[in-house]
């Protein structure tokens, strides 16, 4: 039990390492060497770095990062403040190590690309229940105490930071700090609710007998049937109710028309499936 513990620290820590490398090399690599704050304790390093007082952007990091590890102490618990204290402890010597260099000329692709890495390295943290500190954290207590998601949480939080940009660097460095916030909210937002989109597929028709065999056998997918009542004949036919991949979806409409061109169709798409087949392993659902 204890080396199970154990294993799954271990886990954990190299993620948050990962995390924390992607965060220092969107920072020095994209972001800064174009002026680009883009929220975050992060951002406002830059800012303070680029402004008369030259503030080094590790000293910043250290000193918020040593409020927050307190909040996060008061407000979330004690697994989520040892996280965050591993996560807040090391950005600063990880955005030490990460080469301060351009390695893109253009701003807009820099901007784009830094936007991406950096949601792709939070979602991972939040996913880990860690943090890199800063305003990484209170989209995390919005989160436990009002049920608002991080990416919301931090695009609210980042506004903040974006706005103070305004009064050390020009307009254009401004909407690139809004957009890249924009961009990094979306990413989170496809992370949380899942990038692999499935399908939930609604068929009435006077053939469901046909189309519910030739969908288990060709596409190895089962059928929920639905008593339903039409409301103008005040008859009943089955609903037909199918969740599967994307992929598999143009499949079962060539099913559903080889037997009835008439059919009803409603489809929905779903981020979130769990269950037989899903995340439970293989086989039918």
């Amino acid at each position: 039990m204890k080396n199970s513990k154990v294993t799954q620290f271990i886990i954990r820590l190299w993620w948050i390492i990962f995390s924390l490398v992607l965060i220092a090399v969107a920072v020095n690599m994209f972001m800064a060497p174009h002026d680009i704050a883009a929220g975050g304790l992060t951002g406002l390093a830059i800012i303070l770095e680029s402004s008369a007082l030259e503030i080094d952007r590790n000293i910043t990091v250290w000193v918020g990062n040593g409020i927050v590890v307190i909040a996060t102490l008061i407000f979330l618990g004690k697994e989520v403040f040892i996280n965050t204290v591993i996560g807040a402890g090391l950005l600063p010597v990880v955005i030490g190590i990460i080469p301060r260099t351009s390695i893109v000329q253009d701003r807009m692709l820099a901007m784009v690309i830094g936007s991406v890495i950096f949601g792709v390295a939070v979602s991972i943290l939040y996913k880990n229940k860690a943090s890199s500190g800063g305003t990484a954290v209170p989209p995390l207590i919005l989160q436990k105490y009002t049920g608002l998601k991080p990416s919301i949480g931090m695009f609210i939080t980042d506004g903040v930071v974006v706005v103070l940009s305004l009064f050390i660097f020009d307009f254009d460095a401004f909407f690139f700090a809004v957009l890249s916030i924009f961009i990094t909210m979306v990413v989170m937002g496809y992370i949380e609710n899942g990038i692999s989109k499935k399908k939930r597929v609604h068929i009435i028709s006077k053939f469901s007998e046909a189309i519910i065999a030739d969908t288990m056998k060709e596409l190895g997918k089962s059928v929920t049937t639905i008593p339903t009542t039409g409301s103008f004949n005040n008859e009943q036919t089955p609903m037909l109710m199918v969740t599967l991949d994307s992929s598999d979806y143009r499949k079962l409409k060539e099913i559903v028309a080889r037997h009835d061109k008439q059919a009803f169709i409603v489809t929905d798409v779903v981020s979130d499936v769990h269950g037989r087949g899903f995340t439970y392993g293989s086989g039918s659902v």
